[in-house]
């Protein structure tokens, strides 16, 4: 993927990365990522001279035609590991433990806190499942934040925009203090925050303490209220322009006093 996707991506794109020494030359790290874009996949793992292996949804590798098999082969081919996500609790237990292996193979284990894609560019609330595996293993938390990549690729564009994205990577997090306190819901939110809190000072972004997939819900239902509401709208003007030509048609048909003596 390095040398010919990866090699590709840095020709046409010319990526610039700040910060690449904060990443050790080998060992376990944890590199955690704010996510504009399904372009994150790409770019991320190119600018990184290690492999970095990430979680990646179920569907990623299931879907079908051409397209789905593509998908699936490119994933299978840097390494990413499939989750299914429509488990719920069970579903973030094997990230933690997908995570965990990674970096007990003394690997890098990339992973996106906010859990999906910002709907809008701003950077949501993490989940705690970075601090779990953090905790857990006693690997230092890498921050990083992707750049402009929301715009060289919207979500549901298909051609990508040619422009330079950026990486800008933070020094490591220790968190060896509250090594084995996984279990401890407040210390997973406090290590959590620091690490969002540090993700934003490197992208500049504005943050939102709410989760991304609770944003993306209320995104959604505004915009169908909207619509129905412009429908609703649309409607009762097409109902008062019918009355209106109901009634001029009425008129006309009753003609002017006198008429008839004509």
């Amino acid at each position: 993927m390095k040398l010919s996707i990866g090699g590709t991506l840095k020709l046409a794109f010319r990526p610039w990365a700040e910060g690449l020494e904060n990443i050790p030359a080998e060992g376990p790290a944890i590199l955690a990522s704010n996510h504009l874009s399904f372009s994150d996949s790409f770019f991320f793992p190119a600018m990184v001279d290690r492999k970095v292996t990430f979680i990646a949804k179920a569907e990623y590798f299931t879907s079908p035609g051409v397209k789905g098999k593509l998908t699936a082969a490119f994933f299978r081919g840097v390494g990413q590991l499939p989750v299914d996500r429509s488990g719920g609790r069970a579903a973030g237990e094997a990230a933690v433990r997908s995570g965990v292996g990674v970096i007990e193979s003394g690997e890098l284990f990339g992973i996106y806190p906010e859990g999906t894609r910002s709907p809008d560019g701003r950077l949501y609330r993490g989940k705690p499942g970075v601090a779990r595996i953090a905790l857990a293993t006693g690997a230092p938390v890498i921050p990083v934040a992707m750049i402009d990549t929301e715009k060289i690729q919207p979500p549901g564009k298909v051609i990508p925009k040619l422009m330079r994205p950026g990486m800008r990577i933070g020094r490591p997090l220790d968190f060896s203090r509250y090594h084995g306190m996984e279990s401890d819901r407040f210390i997973l939110r406090s290590v959590t925050d620091e690490i969002m809190y540090e993700i934003m000072k490197l992208s500049g972004q504005e943050y939102v303490d709410v989760y991304a997939n609770v944003a993306k819900r209320q995104l959604a239902e505004a915009a169908k209220r909207r619509k129905d509401e412009e429908k609703a709208a649309a409607g009762a003007e097409s109902a008062r322009r019918a009355e209106g030509e109901r009634g001029a048609g009425g008129a006309g048909e009753t003609g002017a006093p006198g008429d008839s003596g004509a």
